[in-house]
């Protein structure tokens, strides 16, 4: 009979009562139905912000409190709107504009984490040049199209570093098509340390820098990191 059990809930899809069925104790069989059926559905859950976290590809951060103090938020968001993650499901975006080591990234990968956690979001981050190398890779070998796909379903897209690489003219272009394609369709948060004025420095075109820029500021918040690099002051205590 229990090899009978496991067959069905193998068809049914049902690991945890598969494997664990016979393990739980009940009175009743209706306390009994409820107590496996909570634990395949948490399983579930589980399983499924795990997968979110291994394809978003979140860097490591430390376990320290994030800090506000330093940072200018504009009218039209608070904090738990920008931290929890809110503003994905008005489709808006984040520019987390500051000095190197002021905190953006680490904003950038706690607002991924609790959006993931609270709201089951689908989300990837990238380094800038990490996926222009990709699109660039990806359209030499005829797979551009399958990429954009994926990108297109995420509800949160995260570049990290615009500014830190300058684009040849290839990798800008396709940038572009992906924050045009993201456009009034999901999120973008972007960490720089440049200013506007400053990003033809990046996409090397005037008129393409305008287009990116016109299309990332509608419907986005600006949030200025003010303040010197934690890791400098961190380095400082620790010498």
């Amino acid at each position: 009979m229990n090899e009978q059990i496991k067959l069905y809930a193998k068809r049914l899809k049902l690991s945890w009562i598969r494997e664990h069925f016979s393990e739980v104790e009940a009175e009743t069989n209706q306390e009994y139905l409820l107590k496996i059926f909570e634990q395949e559905i948490q399983n579930r859950e589980e399983r499924k912000i795990n997968l979110l976290l291994s394809q978003a590809q979140l860097p490591k951060t430390g376990t320290q409190p994030f800090q506000w103090d330093h940072i200018q938020i504009p009218q039209g968001i608070d904090r738990s709107k920008v931290v929890n993650g809110e503003f994905i499901k008005e489709k808006e975006n984040l520019i987390l504009y500051g000095g190197v080591g002021t905190g953006k990234t680490y904003l950038a990968t706690l607002i991924s984490l609790n959006a993931i956690y609270k709201f089951g979001s689908q989300i990837k981050f990238f380094t800038v040049a990490g996926l222009v190398n990709k699109l660039i890779e990806a359209n030499q070998k005829n797979t551009l199209q399958k990429l954009m796909k994926q990108i297109e379903k995420l509800e949160l897209l995260v570049l990290d570093e615009l500014g830190y690489i300058p684009l040849n003219k290839e990798g800008a272009e396709l940038l572009f098509q992906v924050i045009s394609m993201c456009y009034e369709n999901s999120s973008i948060v972007i960490t720089t340390n440049l200013q506007f004025g400053q990003w033809n420095h990046v996409f090397g075109d005037p008129i393409l820098t305008e287009a990116v820029i016109d299309r990332l500021i509608h419907h986005s918040h600006l949030l200025v990191f003010k303040g010197d690099s934690f890791r400098y002051k961190e380095s400082l205590l620790h010498q």
